[in-house]
C-alpha cells in the first residue's frame, strides 16, 4: 500500500551493545582480544566452563602469549548472589585488574558483569539493585568485560543488567542495571554449546525465545529490536527442537550456531526493548522456588501468550500487538503469509505448547509450587518486565496462568 510505503518510522534509540565475535572456534581470539583491554585480568567461570578438551591449558597459554596475566580468578556455582559478588569484588579490588573475563552461563556472565562495575565502586551491588529500599545510582565506571558464554539462553553477553538473586520466601530477584555495564567484546563460540543436555538445552532455548517473543510484543519494540527478534526466532525456530532431539547427531553443529545466534540477539532485543509477563511472572518464581530461569518460561510461556491475546481480543481489538502476534505465528509455525490473522495467532499457541511438550518442559508444581503459594507470586511480579506487557493482565488472569502451569 502507498500510504504504508510513505509512512514514517518510528523514532528509536539504540544504545550499546558489545563488539561481537561470533562463529565456531572463535574462542581463539580470546587471549588477544583480552589483551587489548589491559595487562591484568580477573577470570570468572563456571565449575565446568573451561573442563572439555584442556580448553583451560590451552586459554592460559594463549593468554600468556599475548602479554595477560591473570591476576585473579574466582568461580560460579549458581545464580549469583549480592554476598558472592561482593566478595569477588572485594577480593580482587586491589589487585590493579584491567579486564574482567567471564566464561560461562548467564548466572556466571552476570557475576563477572556486576563484579566489573564494582571494582572501582566500593560499595556492595545491594546499594544498586533496582526495586531495593534505599537504592542509589550507581556512579561507575566499570572495568572493562568480555563475556563467553557457554550456554544458548540468557542473551547476558549483550545486555545492561546483570540479575542478582536472594532465594527464599521473602527472596527477590533484582537487576544491576546501567549501560555502562554492556561488555566491551562478546565473544560467541557455538563450540562451547557442545556437551549440553537435553534439559539444559531446553530450559535456555526456551529462555531465548521467550526473550525474542517478547520483545517484538513490547510496548517499547522499535523497527531494529523488531528486525533481529524476527531473525532469532527463526534461528530457534530451526535450531532448538533439532538439537534437543539428537545433541550429538549430524545437525547438531548447525543447530547450536542457530540457539547461540538466537541467544545473542534476544540479549539485544530484551536491553533496548524490554519484555513482558512471562518475564514478570519468572522473577518471583525463581526468588521464592528453587526454579531456574529457563524452567519458569517454559512452563508459562504459551499461557502467557494465551492470556495476552485473548485479552487483547476482548480489550483491545485495535492494539498493534494483536498483528504482531499472528506474524509470529506464521513464523514459528510455518504458515503461508496469506494465513487469517487469527488463525495465525491460535497456530502461534499451539505451536509454543507443542513445543513445551517436546522439550518435556516440568510444571511449576515439580519445584514446589502449590496453589496456596500462587497469590504470593502475584503479588510480587509487578516488576519493569510486566510494565512493557502489550496489555496489563488482571491479577486472576495471572493466577489461572500459573495454575494452568502447575
Amino acid at each position: 500500500m502507498l500510504a504504508d510505503v510513505l509512512a514514517a518510522l518510528p523514532a528509536f534509540a539504540l544504545g550499546r551493545i558489545p563488539r561481537i565475535t561470533f562463529g565456531a572456534g572463535s574462542l581463539a581470539r580470546l587471549p588477544e582480544i583480552t589483551g587489548s583491554h589491559g595487562q591484568r585480568a580477573l577470570l570468572i567461570t563456571g565449575a565446568r566452563s573451561l573442563a572439555a578438551g584442556g580448553r583451560r591449558d590451552v586459554l592460559l597459554a594463549g593468554f600468556a602469549a599475548a602479554g595477560v596475566t591473570v591476576a585473579g580468578e574466582a568461580v560460579v556455582a549458581g545464580e549469583p548472589s549480592p554476598l558472592l559478588v561482593d566478595r569477588i569484588a572485594a577480593a580482587n579490588r586491589a589487585a590493579a585488574i584491567d579486564v574482567v573475563v567471564g566464561i560461562g552461563g548467564g548466572s556466571v556472565l552476570d557475576t563477572a558483569k556486576a563484579v566489573a562495575g564494582l571494582l572501582r565502586v566500593d560499595a556492595p551491588v545491594t546499594d544498586f539493585l533496582e526495586g531495593l529500599p534505599g537504592a542509589r545510582p550507581w556512579p561507575g565506571p566499570s572495568v572493562p568485560f568480555v563475556a563467553v558464554p557457554t550456554t544458548a539462553g540468557t542473551g547476558s553477553e549483550a545486555t545492561r543488567n546483570a540479575v542478582i538473586s536472594e532465594r527464599g520466601p521473602s527472596g527477590y530477584k533484582r537487576s544491576f542495571r546501567d549501560e555502562r555495564l554492556v561488555a566491551a567484546d562478546a565473544v560467541v563460540d557455538p563450540d562451547l554449546l557442545a556437551g549440553s543436555t537435553p534439559v539444559l538445552i531446553a530450559t535456555q532455548g526456551m529462555d531465548a525465545l521467550t526473550q525474542l517473543l517478547e520483545a517484538y510484543t513490547s510496548l517499547k519494540a522499535g523497527p531494529v529490536t523488531d528486525a533481529l527478534a524476527l531473525a532469532g526466532l527463526e534461528a530457534a525456530r530451526d535450531g532448538l527442537l533439532v538439537w534437543h532431539a539428537d545433541p550429538a547427531g549430524p545437525g547438531a553443529a548447525a543447530a547450536r550456531s542457530r540457539m547461540a545466534f538466537a541467544a545473542l540477539l534476544s540479549g539485544i532485543c530484551l536491553a533496548h526493548a524490554g519484555l513482558g509477563a512471562v518475564h514478570g511472572l519468572a522473577s518471583p518464581l525463581g526468588a521464592q522456588l528453587p526454579i531456574p530461569h529457563g524452567a519458569a518460561c517454559g512452563a508459562t510461556l504459551a499461557g502467557v501468550t494465551r492470556t495476552n491475546v485473548e485479552a487483547l481480543e476482548r480489550r483491545s481489538p485495535d492494539s498493534p500487538a494483536l498483528p504482531r502476534y499472528a506474524v509470529l505465528g506464521r513464523l514459528l509455525a510455518r504458515l503461508p503469509e496469506a494465513t487469517p490473522d487469527a488463525a495465525a495467532r491460535t497456530a502461534l499457541v499451539e505451536t509454543l505448547a507443542s513445543w513445551t511438550t517436546a522439550l518435556a518442559m516440568p510444571g511449576l508444581g515439580s519445584y514446589g509450587l502449590e496453589p496456596a503459594g500462587i497469590p504470593a507470586i502475584i503479588a510480587d511480579a509487578r516488576g519493569s518486565s510486566m510494565k512493557t506487557n502489550p496489555v496489563v493482565l488482571t491479577d486472576d488472569e495471572l493466577a489461572t496462568i500459573l495454575a494452568g502451569a502447575l
